[in-house]
């Protein structure tokens, strides 16, 4: 089977959070009671008027090819939502629907990317991107960042990272994992970097934008920086807001050429998305958002109450997470310490696998997403879920020596 297999696969892992999923799905199939906090989504479903938005369509024979880059009625209702929350003008031309945000991403890294390109990923990062990036030829460079930071690119980091392969930056915010949501000044300032090398191109991936707390704003990239719009491809989707992740529907938008050299690919691969997916969207997007906001206050509340208790965790640091529905404890305290098996916790991957087993608790290892010595857990679940696994937490850490 080797011998068949392309070589590029052989650098290329599966999606640990996709991962995490299986594995917590097939100990809950052989009887184990699991607190799952790998989940990355809603915990609830998707809001009733969409569903009945989506089940009309089929009714009334949605049920057939769309174009391949997305029905008009989806592409104008995604240029208006664009233009109303985000002030970005974006026409149709400019847009092209997939089947998820994922899928939007993955088709612009196979449509500009030859080997040796390089793209830059900060760290922490969607598990997602640097394997995407090797998929097609390209070399990840990943840049470390720190809590002192924000976990945020810095411009000097950026600027010591462009080379002359360099073809895309990819800007994730609000942030999974870390919630790191930046400011407008602070994309201003890498957009002056961007502006000095004007060979690279920016993704931005803006899934959670509606999910942010406090004092935090979500602010798109392209409205801080408007002079990269002709470089700048925005990523976006229905999953998160509407608690839509089964319809796969998400969308990228921005200049016409690349938009037709992803919706080319499109046509070759999936032809086009779920038609009724898309109707779902359209209602979506058109109608009313009080579930958006609803949404947001519930996720504030639990992160809140996260926060709380795993402070209250001894090993863990957890700072608030500014956006997104993660938090992004440190365990660093917990590396050295002793099983009650005799076997010493060397590594964030050790904690995981011991907080599994000992305590049933289900997270992700900082290490997949290019941070060693924390874990990604989501608060997309609900407050006594929250509870119930921060007193699983204690009562594990409490067995280490």
């Amino acid at each position: 089977m080797s011998t068949l297999l392309a070589q590029r696969l052989f650098g290329v892992k599966p999606s640990p959070s996709m991962a995490a999923k299986t594995r917590v799905d097939a100990m809950r199939a052989a009887g184990r009671r699991i607190v799952d906090f790998t989940i990355g989504e809603p915990d609830f479903p998707t809001p009733r008027h969409i569903v009945d938005g989506g089940v009309a369509a089929l009714l009334a024979g949605q049920t057939r090819y769309t174009a391949s880059n997305g029905t008009p009625a989806l592409r104008q209702a995604i240029a208006d939502k664009l233009q109303r929350e985000n002030a970005l003008p974006f026409k149709p031309e400019n847009i092209a629907v997939g089947n998820g945000a994922k899928h939007i991403i993955y088709n612009a890294f196979a449509a500009t990317l030859n080997a040796g390109d390089e793209v830059i990923v900060p760290a922490p990062y969607w598990v997602s991107y640097p394997d995407m990036v090797a998929l097609h030829g390209g070399t990840p460079v990943v840049v470390p960042s720190s809590q002192r930071d924000g976990f945020k690119l810095t411009p000097a980091a950026l600027g010591a990272a462009i080379t002359p392969r360099t073809r895309w930056l990819v800007l994730n915010t609000p942030n999974n994992p870390t919630g790191a949501v930046y400011t407008r000044d602070e994309l201003a300032a890498l957009g002056e970097v961007l502006k000095r090398h004007p060979h690279v191109w920016l993704i931005t991936d803006e899934i959670y934008e509606h999910f942010v707390y406090g004092d935090a704003v979500h602010v798109s990239p392209l409205s801080a920086l408007p002079e990269l719009a002709e470089r700048t491809l925005l990523i976006n989707g229905v999953s998160k807001a509407y608690a839509m992740t089964g319809w796969r529907i998400g969308y990228g938008a921005g200049p016409v050429p690349l938009i037709k050299a992803i919706t080319m690919l499109l046509s070759q691969s999936t032809s086009c998305p779920s038609s009724m997916g898309q109707a779902a969207a359209v209602i979506a997007l058109e109608g009313p958002q009080e579930s958006v906001g609803a949404a947001a206050a519930l996720f504030g509340s639990r992160r809140d109450r996260m926060v709380q208790l795993l402070r209250e965790v001894p090993g863990f640091e957890c700072a608030p997470p500014d956006g997104a529905f993660y938090v992004f404890p440190s365990v660093a305290g917990l590396i050295g310490r002793i099983t009650p098996e005799g076997s010493a916790l060397s590594s964030d991957v050790d904690v995981v696998h011991y907080l599994l087993e000992h305590a049933s608790v289900a997270t992700i290892d900082g290490t997949s997403y290019g941070m060693p010595n924390h874990l990604r857990m989501s608060f997309a679940t609900g407050i006594d879920v929250i509870e119930q696994g921060c007193s699983f937490l204690q009562d594990a850490v409490r067995d280490l020596s």
